[in-house]
């Protein structure tokens, strides 16, 4: 399977993920989504008064300069982290 085609399909899994998936793991995933699927982060940060917009922006920062397929790569590993699908 194709390193984008599985992108996707684990997109579609993160959906299925329990609600008690903790905060910094929903903004670790959606950081290397941003990343994989936009690049590099370039809007100015979020003032204080929007504190779940502003730690998205500080999420998708920290993962600036990963490639594409880091991001991508990373994000599945993630996926399967949380879907308890690795022994790791």
């Amino acid at each position: 399977m194709a390193l984008e085609e599985e992108f996707k399909n684990f997109a579609d899994k993160v959906k299925a993920l329990p609600p008690s998936t903790k905060d910094v793991d929903k903004l670790i995933l959606y950081a290397l989504y941003k990343q994989a699927s936009l690049g590099t982060i370039n809007t100015n940060r979020p003032g204080i008064f929007s504190p779940t917009e502003r730690a998205k922006w500080d999420a998708w920062k920290a993962v600036e300069g990963k490639t594409k397929e880091e991001a991508m790569t990373e994000y599945i590993t993630k996926v399967k982290e949380l879907q308890g699908l690795n022994s790791t």
